[in-house]
């Protein structure tokens, strides 16, 4: 009854450890670099979890909404032809209530570079 699912862990667990063992066979020491494949071998200025201006926030939170608006748009707009009128009534009440955040980040400041 639990063959299949052993045989399956298995695999899962012989194919992980040999991408392991290639990945350990093929790589390239990173002390043996001359150059880091950042800002075209330049050093760094910061370290990259160091903070960000909370200025970032809003805009990227503005960023992920215009994001899940296009993840809706693009099936909508396969199946608007079948469906006809209500799902371009739906698509305008869902970006009229896209507007109105942008509007009141409008207001509060978030788009306000400096």
């Amino acid at each position: 009854m639990f063959l299949s699912a052993a045989v399956m862990l298995a695999l899962g667990v012989g194919g992980a450890a040999t991408a392991y063992l290639v990945h350990r066979s093929t790589s390239v020491a990173a002390s043996s670099l001359p150059t880091l494949p950042f800002l075209s071998g330049w050093r760094p200025p910061e370290h990259a979890l160091s903070r960000f201006h909370a200025r970032y926030y809003p805009l990227t939170l503005m960023f992920l909404a215009f994001d899940v608006e296009m993840l809706y748009m693009y099936p909508w707009a396969t199946v608007v032809g079948r469906v006809g009128v209500s799902a371009v009534v739906e698509m305008f009440a869902f970006l009229i209530v896209l507007m109105v955040g942008v509007v009141w980040a409008w207001r509060e400041g978030a788009l306000q570079w400096t």
